[in-house]
């Protein structure tokens, strides 16, 4: 039992969380590291959304509104912490949504989509093909979902597939804790912020954005300042912690 009037309450709830997802075979073990590192960054940003992170969700909710086929890709860690907000962003744009995953098993499978389903997510069926040139099972996508997409909005994503995605011609929006890791760099625009917060944040964009406003923050879009700006803010608080 934690008590709430832990310092570390959330984090601490969010960790027993991926435990024992991962004890269900929801998490890939691989992805209890993962999360621990992007942890670590939530820590450099002050563990809020900055003002970087919630104009690149607005990017983000503005891109939606213009994708004709746009698909929400879910891993494990996804699904485990984020499945009520997957399912209020769907009802807010009608994405769909795919899981796909690097550790690939039926079982697996079969066990994050009755979990996304459990909290109100209607996850795409369907026999998978190698679509992606990859050489991992996270080349396995539905011709109907990802194969289709003209935007796949891809949180907690890997560097590799987020190339393969571009090479595909398709538009990546990411959500990613880290600024300088691959998956940021090479995305069409990363949202530099945690998972549950970030994913409100743009169904919430969505909704109140008219159409004028959507299409000049697109045109104005620019993946490398942003994240310049987020590497900015992240050296501003370390400032600020060492004074």
């Amino acid at each position: 039992m934690i008590p709430q009037d832990h310092p570390r309450y959330r984090s601490l709830v969010v960790r027993e969380r991926l435990a024992r997802c991962a004890r269900e075979g929801i998490v890939a073990l691989e992805g209890l590291t993962a999360h621990g590192r992007a942890e670590a960054f939530d820590y450099l940003i002050g563990e809020r959304s900055t003002e970087t992170a919630r104009i690149a969700a607005r990017t983000a909710a503005a891109l939606l509104r213009q994708a004709k086929h746009p698909v929400l890709s879910v891993n494990g860690n996804t699904a485990a912490l984020a499945a009520r907000e997957c399912a209020a962003l769907q009802r807010a744009t009608g994405c769909a949504v795919e899981v796909n995953l690097f550790h690939r098993t039926p079982e697996r499978m079969a066990k994050i989509a009755a979990l996304l389903e459990y909290h109100g997510v209607s996850v795409l069926t369907g026999k998978a093909e190698r679509l992606l040139s990859l050489a991992h099972d996270r080349a396995l996508c539905l011709p109907h979902g990802i194969g289709a997409a003209d935007l796949v909005l891809v949180p907690l994503e890997d560097g590799d597939r987020c190339e393969a995605l571009r090479a595909a011609g398709k538009t990546v929006v990411t959500i990613d804790l880290n600024p300088l890791s691959r998956t940021a760099r090479t995305a069409t625009l990363t949202v530099v912020d945690e998972l549950t917060r970030a994913l409100p944040l743009i169904t919430e964009a969505y909704a109140a954005l008219g159409d004028d406003e959507a299409g000049e923050l697109v045109r104005d879009l620019d993946n490398h300042y942003l994240l310049q700006a987020a590497i900015n803010e992240i050296v501003r608080g370390l400032e600020r912690a060492l004074d």
